[in-house]
């Protein structure tokens, strides 16, 4: 029987995939990976007729005379494809997308990168644009700068360069929109874990002025102000003013994601401040005893973050805590979007490289949040919350992670799965055993009790599966339905929210 050859895609997850093994299969054969059984990309070539291929070889070898002569010269500059010297360093890599991410993230997960390549004289140089740069360093046995360049113009940049070809990574404040993935369906499924990566996560803070003394905000009050349906300071409780209206700009992942979380049909105050910035922005809201706007964690600054609400939950700061749980209403995930086989090999490197524990530790470093597993100590335990909760809970401690799902699917999202392996780490370097771990899953409120609670313990039993295959075996294994929602019900993200598995871990 003929064979089949083919190579697993399962980058990040496999080992077999991140080697890029080729299989050899008999016809018959399960076409699949050894490793992690997923379907294997067939690599096939076509078969051509005999006379076709010496066609073809004659054809090959007179371009190859004339491209002798003709063909530029492979020092010259190449402008700004890969290769290129758009501002002294030879482009290596190629980034573009959010300004949330690549205004400083970028650059210094690059320079870190660069030096775990060996480079010296890592340096960052602004390019002829506002929010482009290049970060170069000298290499081992080079004799000139190799360069990683950088444009963040907004997350909605990061797919118009990836359906382009101008860029190897897309970065987004936002999730991929489904009309975007249809666009790129040519670079493959770009919601699959070999194209959809977690960067890290952070969190939308709503931000004053320092002498505000507004505290605490409502999701509902926070769309009001935006929207410009509450015009004075007095109707949230606060001193008589006018409130000012700061925003990101429309190709901004933030925005987005501001619009999609808070201000759903509502559109934004039409003579709201614009900027592209978000450190300008937040400079501004800092300044003005009226301003209100939104911003990434990191960009805080000298303004001052309110706790929000939604749906009768409790109110929550943006802190390390709430933002890597996901517990806080405006928490967001911070995205790099690849080709599931990329043509540049360093592109699978540099985001291997920022997932890695290194990488997530200059996520931290910055101020965003990464994905690194630690435990609390302080967990507060809600007033409302189930007996066999509290009985389980008593001495754990909550690890900085829940476990979440695909939308409208059981299966683990990408991030539930790359955490996984996270966690397991974790308790391997600090001698723990699956004897420690709890598993609490969680439902929306959509079904009866009956079903919620089945639901519920369903989802905590596929997590609780998943580590059996990595062998470590959890010692209580729980449902508690629709109780203690995190988000509202009565949204689909919020629903989504609460479709959740915490993880505890015993002292």
């Amino acid at each position: 029987m003929p064979a089949r050859t083919g190579k697993c895609i399962n980058f990040g997850l496999c080992n077999k995939a991140d080697s890029k093994e080729v299989f050899t299969l008999a016809e018959g054969q399960g076409f699949v990976c050894s490793e992690c059984k997923k379907p294997l990309q067939p690599l096939e070539l076509p078969r051509f007729p005999k006379k076709a291929i010496i066609g073809f070889a004659f054809l090959l070898s007179v371009a190859f005379a004339l491209g002798y002569f003709l063909w530029p010269d492979p020092n010259e500059s190449l402008g700004d494809s890969v290769g290129g010297s758009a501002s002294g360093g030879t482009v290596i890599l190629r980034l573009s997308g959010s300004n949330t991410i690549g205004a400083v993230l970028a650059p210094a997960l690059a320079e870190e990168f660069l030096k775990q390549l060996g480079a010296t004289n890592v340096k960052s140089e602004r390019g002829s644009k506002e929010d482009e740069l290049q970060v170069q360093g000298m290499l081992p046995g080079d004799s000139s700068p190799k360069a990683i360049e950088i444009h963040a113009h907004g997350s909605a940049t990061a797919f118009e360069d990836l359906e382009k070809g101008l860029c190897d990574i897309g970065m987004a404040s936002r999730k991929i929109k489904p009309e975007e993935t249809t666009r790129l369906a040519g670079l493959g499924d770009m919601t699959s874990p070999a194209s959809e990566h977690i960067l890290g996560l952070d969190g939308i803070a709503v931000i004053v002025n320092k002498g505000n003394p507004i505290e605490t905000l409502t999701k509902e009050q926070v769309a009001r102000a935006f929207s410009g349906e509450t015009k004075d300071w007095m109707e949230l409780g606060g001193i008589r003013g006018r409130i000012s209206v700061y925003a990101r700009d429309d190709k901004s992942g933030t925005y987005d994601t501001f619009k999609t979380l808070v201000l759903g049909s509502r559109q934004l105050l039409s003579n709201a401040k614009r900027l592209e910035d978000s450190r300008e922005l937040s400079s501004s809201v800092s300044k003005d005893p009226n301003g209100i706007g939104f911003i990434g964690l990191p960009y805080v600054q000298d303004a001052k973050a309110v706790a929000v609400s939604e749906g009768g939950t409790r109110p929550f700061l943006p802190n390390h805590f709430t933002v890597s749980t996901e517990d806080y209403a405006l928490s967001r995930r911070l995205f790099f979007y690849t080709p599931w086989n990329p043509p540049n090999d360093f592109t699978r490197k540099f985001v291997n490289f920022a997932l890695s524990r290194q990488g997530q530790d200059v996520v931290e470093k910055i101020g965003f949040i990464g994905q690194n597993v630690s435990p609390t100590q302080s967990t507060e335990i809600p007033s409302d919350a189930p007996e066999q909760y509290r009985k389980l809970t008593k001495g754990s401690d909550r690890l900085s992670l829940d476990f979440r799902f695909r939308t409208g699917s059981s299966d683990l999202d990408n991030k539930a799965l790359a955490d996984l392996d996270r966690v397991v780490t974790f308790l391997i370097d600090l001698h723990y055993t699956g004897q420690n771990i709890l598993l609490f899953g969680f439902a929306d409120s959509t079904g009866t009790n009956a079903v919620n609670d089945t639901l519920s313990r369903n989802r905590a039993d596929s997590v609780a599966q998943q580590f059996n295959l990595r062998g470590v075996t959890p010692f209580a294994v729980a449902g508690f339905g629709s109780q203690l929602p995190v988000a509202s019900n009565d949204i689909a993200d919020g629903r989504e929210k609460n479709r959740r598995v915490e993880i505890w871990l015993k002292r």
